[in-house]
């Protein structure tokens, strides 16, 4: 008992003169560095730096802002994690799961989308129903998203995932996957997910617009370099809106816009457009922030702790759904207060909202 105290003790102290230690020497940087991949309501982050407006917002405030793609994207987020980007961008569940889990204190500066049907549950013959499922051994990316979707659609059905078995893909095999004979149910987003619907023995039994806000798609950041380099959430909150009113709409330019986000994850323009219909993007910053300040947040952000916890996403050794703790827009936190490792801040999307960027 009271070596477990003193082990205690002793962490906390040892972290106590790190925390002290750090933010003592916490120099102001001038370059960043932030990662991202390719998905539909990531792809205006390619046209703000093609553009040159994530430049233009870099300038503004004087410092440098550095994009760097990957192809994997589970692969940017620990690298996040390891502390390679001050930034990336994933879901919120993925925030939770691994620098979350992994120890590392990360803001959701922006709530960009929702996937508003780009993420499906289909099962492999004609007019079949969630109910369906029942049985079958369902290929997915395991303890993603999709996986998180495909434990919702049991849920609403009165299943559990010990009806089913899971085989996990990567989502570059989503539609190999799908066409191997013995495949019968796969859980894939977009775009890999267009190609399965358009088979003609695809019967989608459950998609995201189901449980609407659920998979939100977010820019974070490292907490710590946000609180002290403002400016660098400054400027990618202004290079972001600003990219987000170029693409909206009919007009040349947003279709210019498009067509370069387009190629560049793949697709044509029409392709691109059928995307971005089950993406609900917050194309204005009020209304990101109004759908962070929501008292909606909190009971999603419970659904994912509990999806987190239930298989062991957490970290090692985790005993309860407490273990870490997530803090919304008014202050209060879900989970341990004294071990806060996620931070929705409305406060960057707030000023662009108000024009004070």
């Amino acid at each position: 008992m009271h070596h477990a105290l003193s082990r205690r003790l002793i962490a906390s102290v040892l972290l106590l003169a790190c925390t002290l230690g750090s933010s003592a020497h916490a120099a102001e940087k001038k370059q960043f560095n932030f990662a991202w991949s390719i998905y539909a309501g990531f792809m205006p982050w390619l046209y703000a730096e093609q553009s040159g407006i994530l430049k233009k917002w870099a300038d503004k405030y004087g410092i440098e802002i550095k994009l760097t793609q990957f192809n994997d994207y589970i692969e940017s987020i620990n690298q996040y994690t390891a502390g390679q980007f001050d930034g990336v961008v994933a879901t919120n569940m993925d925030a939770l799961s691994i620098p979350g889990a992994g120890g590392v204190d990360t803001t959701v500066l922006i709530v960009g989308d929702y996937s508003n049907g780009s993420d499906e549950v289909v099962l492999k013959g004609k007019g079949l129903k969630l109910a369906d499922l029942k049985g079958k051994e369902v290929h997915l990316v395991q303890l993603s998203v999709s996986h998180y979707l495909l434990s919702r659609a049991l849920s609403s059905a009165g299943m559990k995932e010990s009806d089913i078995s899971t085989v996990n893909i990567s989502d570059a095999d989503f539609v190999a996957a799908w066409k191997t004979a013995d495949t019968k149910a796969v859980v894939a987003w977009k775009p890999g997910l267009s190609d399965i619907q358009a088979s003609p023995d695809a019967s989608p039994v459950f998609n995201s617009s189901q449980i609407p806000g659920e998979i939100m798609d977010i820019a974070m950041v490292n907490s710590q370099t946000l609180r002290d380099n403002p400016a660098f959430g400054k400027a990618l909150v202004g290079a972001w809106y600003e990219t987000l009113a170029v693409m909206q709409g009919d007009a040349e330019a947003a279709k210019a816009a498009r067509t370069v986000m387009a190629e560049a994850s793949g697709t044509d323009l029409a392709g691109y457009d059928t995307q971005l219909a089950t993406t609900h993007l917050f194309y204005k910053p009020a209304d990101a922030v109004s759908f962070v300040k929501n008292e909606q947040s909190k009971k999603i952000m419970e659904l994912v702790r509990d999806f987190c916890f239930e298989h062991g996403l957490l970290g090692e050794g985790v005993k309860d759904r407490n273990a870490i703790g997530i803090e919304f827009t008014d202050g209060s936190v879900a989970g341990n207060k004294d071990n806060v490792k996620v931070r929705f801040d409305a406060t960057y999307m707030g000023m662009a909202a108000d024009g004070k960027l």
